[in-house]
């Protein structure tokens, strides 16, 4: 029997469908608005690149680029190298492992809302933080985590941190166990040592996996929204406001739409060559 050689395309609709809806249809849509005069109550008016003339001679708009990329030197490193200590650890083959793989997991599938209530308890001048410090003898006075304009953005980063560390041990668990025990062996056969072997065998088996890590952890740190709305608001005096944050209060608050359409098409464009350079670069190590 033969088949038609459009059938194979009549499957990809609907997917393209859904595809098309909810990803290309809103991208498109979002960059023909940053050329326009939008506030959602009057319809939209031509102005040309007049929003992205205001937005890079916007001191707060810089302010929040730079809060993002901080963001992002902050966060992915420890959200790349961290998860593969946690994921070597649980991947031991001891009784019980099980629940400490569950344990790791657990502040993933925690909400934001009760983990931002649960950090803000710990981050309090009276917080637990604050408390061990001073039985430390680290600190002679409390310091405000949240409130201070030095402390709020990387008080904000430990919490982001927290959070995806089982995420991403997950992904290098499944690296490490697709890793053959032959190359342990023969490992051991030359006369390394632990440390010899996961340097010599597990680090560069598992560089596909830190590429994957790396550009997810990326886009994640350029886009975080949720911890810094919950924790700061963005504050104090914008401190901690990054640019997913800086796009919703535009887009939301002051109805500037076709504005905050322009700043979000520049983090579109970031986010992607950030990307393209992660690719670039780790890419190269893993075929090298």
């Amino acid at each position: 029997m033969k088949t038609n050689k459009l059938t194979p395309y009549l499957f990809l609709i609907p997917g393209c469908t859904i595809l098309g809806a909810f990803i290309f249809y809103p991208m498109l849509q979002a960059i023909w608005l940053s050329f326009t005069k939008y506030n959602m109550v009057t319809d939209a008016e031509f102005i040309g690149f007049s929003n992205y003339e205001k937005l890079f001679n916007d001191d707060l708009f810089w302010q929040t680029l730079i809060n993002t990329f901080t963001y992002v030197i902050g966060v992915v490193p420890a959200l790349v190298i961290l998860p593969i200590f946690l994921a070597v650890l649980v991947n031991q083959k001891l009784k019980g492992i099980g629940f400490f793989r569950s344990a790791y997991y657990i502040p993933v599938v925690t909400s934001l809302v009760v983990a931002g209530i649960a950090w803000d308890w710990v981050y309090k001048e009276n917080g637990l933080l604050n408390y061990v410090l001073d039985l430390l003898h680290i600190i002679n006075e409390p310091v405000h985590w949240l409130t201070s304009t030095q402390t709020a953005i990387f008080a904000v980063m430990v919490v982001t941190v927290w959070k995806g560390l089982g995420y991403y041990m997950i992904i290098y668990l499944a690296g490490l166990q697709s890793i053959p025990e032959d190359l342990y062996e023969a490992a051991e056969i030359d006369g390394a040592n632990w440390w010899k072997k996961i340097t010599r065998v597990t680090i560069p088996m598992l560089m596909p996996f830190v590429l994957i890590v790396t550009i997810m952890s990326s886009i994640a740190a350029m886009k975080v929204f949720e911890e810094i709305y919950i924790m700061t608001g963005g504050g104090p005096l914008h401190s901690s406001e990054t640019l997913v944050l800086y796009i919703y209060n535009e887009a939301f608050d002051r109805l500037n739409m076709g504005y905050a359409s322009a700043a979000g098409v520049i983090l579109f464009l970031l986010t992607l060559i950030f990307s393209i350079i992660n690719i670039k670069f780790m890419g190269k190590d893993n075929t090298a």
